[in-house]
């Protein structure tokens, strides 16, 4: 349980890191550090997204992908926010490439939406009452 607490500290400072950014007028450089929140944004949410799904439904999840398919399959994502996530996730892995004027053009003005949907389902995650971690014998 300490180890979710952990994680999701880590999630929702970085989630907060990500909105701040968000605030800026645009330049360059902001546009380039919304970048680089974003993917550390997007890291603490699904390394915590992974360890409330092992704690409290008792899914092992293994990436990023995963996991998100194993939120909408335990009814913390709908549909949508699912495709969401995964194309959140392609886009993710696309930061690698942001050296491309244009790509990093593209990931910036998705990252507004994507910030919300994070959010979203990190609000949802904190309503819901945690239980005692799954005995052995589970998924």
């Amino acid at each position: 349980m300490e180890r979710l607490k952990l994680r999701y500290k880590d999630a929702s400072k970085a989630l907060t890191t990500l909105q701040q950014i968000l605030e800026e007028p645009f330049s360059i450089i902001v546009r380039d550090a919304a970048i680089q929140r974003f993917e550390y944004t997007f890291e603490a949410l699904w390394k915590f997204l992974k360890e409330y799904l092992k704690e409290q439904e008792g899914i092992t999840c293994n990436s990023p992908k995963s996991c998100f398919r194993e939120a909408f399959s335990s009814g913390l994502l709908i549909e949508e926010e699912t495709v969401r996530f995964l194309e959140m996730t392609d886009d993710r892995n696309m930061t690698t490439h942001t050296y491309k004027e244009e790509v990093s053009q593209i990931l910036y003005a998705r990252i507004p939406d994507y910030y919300n949907l994070m959010d979203t389902l990190l609000q949802r995650i904190e309503t819901k009452p945690l239980s005692a971690p799954p005995s052995e014998g589970t998924k």
